[in-house]
């Protein structure tokens, strides 16, 4: 993706009715917020979300028209109309507008985004895992995360999160690749954004143990014999002498 750097200071409408259960003095077990949306000119686009506890509960998808929840189980205990979420993104739309022209399409500042790259549980060869890819610190929140394979795009076995709300109103987004661990693979996550002056790689490949040789197991195995048998010698002895000395001084001395 090419992303172009003519985005403006009002490229990017943000409106939030914010369900917050804490603040500054105040100390919250949990932090809702609720109706988080934007909209930017960059592909006409934009994002209507729920979290909870920085984890996303829904959004809405502005082409299908519909809610999309983290967690088919969700819809048991609530629904959301994703009406509501569409409406809000055009009045961030309208709002947009307004900014853009009270600002005199000043230039927006673009942060350098954050990578790190980390598997979901301990690397197995052979064992199916889940690559994770965060990004921190974005802003505008315009980017593209792809996954490398030996250097190769892979489409398969992908998947992102929305972009996710921070309390300095920069964003996160997370991508995840299911892959199945070898030796010989190695991985990048590519990040694309504004703030960088070229594509960023993050790079990562399995740590594997190397295997012993039958040789050096067997230098292993005689080692801790030996260590074994001269343990064994030196107690026999330490038995041998302590029994003696215990005997010795038992014996009587003269009347």
């Amino acid at each position: 993706m090419i992303l172009n750097r003519a985005l403006i200071l009002g490229a990017v409408a943000l409106t939030a009715m914010m369900g917050l259960c804490g603040g500054e003095d105040i100390e919250a077990d949990h932090v809702g917020s609720y109706g988080i949306n934007m909209y930017h000119y960059h592909g006409s686009s934009g994002q209507y979300t729920h979290e909870f506890d920085g984890d996303e509960e829904f959004y809405v998808d502005l082409e299908k028209k519909e809610t999309v929840w983290s967690l088919p189980e969700f819809t048991r205990f609530t629904s959301f109309d994703p009406q509501g979420g569409l409406r809000e993104i055009a009045t961030a739309k309208f709002n947009l507008g307004v900014l853009t022209k009270r600002s005199n399409s000043t230039p927006a500042v673009n942060e350098v985004p954050e990578v790190t790259v980390f598997p979901k549980s301990p690397v197995m060869v052979g064992h199916p895992n889940t690559l994770i890819c965060v990004v921190d610190n974005i802003f505008p929140p315009v980017i593209n995360i792809t996954w490398l394979s030996n250097g190769h795009s892979v489409t398969e076995g992908v998947s992102e999160t929305s972009f996710l709300s921070k309390s300095d109103h920069s964003f996160l987004k997370i991508a995840y690749l299911t892959f199945l661990p070898s030796a010989d693979d190695i991985y990048d996550c590519k990040v694309e954004h504004w703030g960088l002056d070229k594509p960023l790689l993050k790079h990562w490949e399995p740590e594997i143990p190397t295997p012993m040789s039958e040789m050096t197991e067997t230098v292993v195995c005689a080692l801790g014999l030996a260590v074994g048998l001269v343990g064994i010698v030196m107690g026999t002895i330490f038995i041998v002498q302590g029994l003696r000395s215990g005997g010795a001084s038992r014996h009587p001395g003269p009347l």
